[in-house]
């Protein structure tokens, strides 16, 4: 795309994606949760290769947000934490998909 081509592209809504969401661990996070009904957080930290901090910093976030929602647990004497995603956190992954399908698709014509 030449310069004079790229004049009508409208790049404002790259400004207006959920920036929540689109931050790449906390990407992985909703759409790891996505997928499954729900997760606990070794499982996740497996996945996302986070660290216990990174993953814990951003779970905070997410449940801020209420994107997500935190359950703990004991099993037996061992604590549990599940994670699933709320129906906010689902409305808020697909509009984040759907925006960025968007925005690629405007990009390239």
């Amino acid at each position: 795309m030449s310069p004079t081509e790229m004049e009508g592209t409208d790049l404002q809504p790259i400004a207006d994606i959920d920036q929540l969401v689109h931050q790449p661990s906390r990407l992985m996070i909703l759409a790891v949760l996505y997928v499954v009904e729900s997760a606990d957080f070794l499982f996740l930290m497996h996945q996302t290769g986070l660290t216990r901090g990174n993953l814990s910093s951003h779970m905070s976030k997410l449940e801020a947000a209420e994107y997500i929602d935190i359950k703990k647990e004991f099993v037996g004497k061992i604590p549990r934490t599940l994670l699933h995603l709320t129906d906010k956190g689902r409305g808020a992954f697909q509009t984040y998909r759907h925006d960025m399908i968007q925005v690629l698709e405007d990009l390239v014509g």
